[in-house]
């Protein structure tokens, strides 16, 4: 359902909030930042971090607190196809300076002249087939930049744990109808890796992390 073109707005609200909890309580925002501090390794900037299907702007508030905390040098900027979604996200990240927002097809990243370090997915490549993740893959280590892909571990107990938990405590039609197929529609581990490989990376990791999910982390070929 959130993948539909004209989703009502406070349905749509409604869902963002609700993955901004579930991020923060089982644990999302902490596998992201995992990835991100690897990724950064003592660089000191400013390094910009580009968030693909940014959704309600949670990933970016994460990782800006962490950034201020830890004085990392970082410019975050939020990519999402919706404006609805873009619109939450400025509102949820009010008073983060070093965040700006792009309404555009996240296949639009490297278009600009000054293009990311490193780019950060949340709980978004499910959403694709694989000739599109391969494909962008591909556009990261082309254009030297370093993927940090935080998503769901295909899974039954993850599926019939999340249908159950969603029917009890989710308000949100669209968690509840969404949240078990995305557990369907995420990758195994060799499956990642096949598809790392098919855009010609060798540098990477993938990672099993809590709440059944994966982190996976490329890097451009020679670093």
């Amino acid at each position: 359902m959130l993948d539909e073109p004209d989703i009502a707005k406070d349905l749509l609200y409604q869902n963002l909030k609700e993955l901004d909890i579930v991020n923060t309580y089982l644990g999302g925002h902490a596998v992201s930042l995992k990835g991100i501090k690897k990724s950064i390794n003592g660089r000191t900037g400013p390094i910009t971090i580009a968030d693909i299907g940014c959704g309600g702007g949670d990933s970016l508030k994460a990782i800006a607190l962490w950034a201020k905390k830890n004085g990392a040098n970082v410019r975050l900027i939020g990519i999402d196809l919706k404006e609805d979604c873009i619109e939450y996200a400025k509102a949820a990240c009010e008073g983060l300076p070093n965040i700006s927002f792009r309404c555009d097809d996240f296949r639009n990243t490297f278009t600009g002249e000054n293009n990311p370090a490193i780019i950060h997915a949340s709980l978004f490549f499910h959403h694709f087939m694989e000739d599109d993740i391969v494909a962008f893959l591909k556009s990261c280590k082309q254009n030297g930049a370093i993927a940090v892909i935080n998503d769901l571990q295909r899974n039954p107990i993850a599926y019939y744990s999340i249908k159950f938990l969603t029917s009890i405590f989710s308000k949100s039609p669209l968690v509840k109808n969404d949240a078990p197929l995305s557990v369907l529609r995420g990758f195994k581990k060799r499956e990642w890796v096949k598809m790392i490989e098919q855009a010609g990376i060798t540098n990477y990791s993938v990672a099993n992390r809590w709440a059944f999910r994966h982190l996976i982390i490329t890097y451009p070929n020679g670093n």
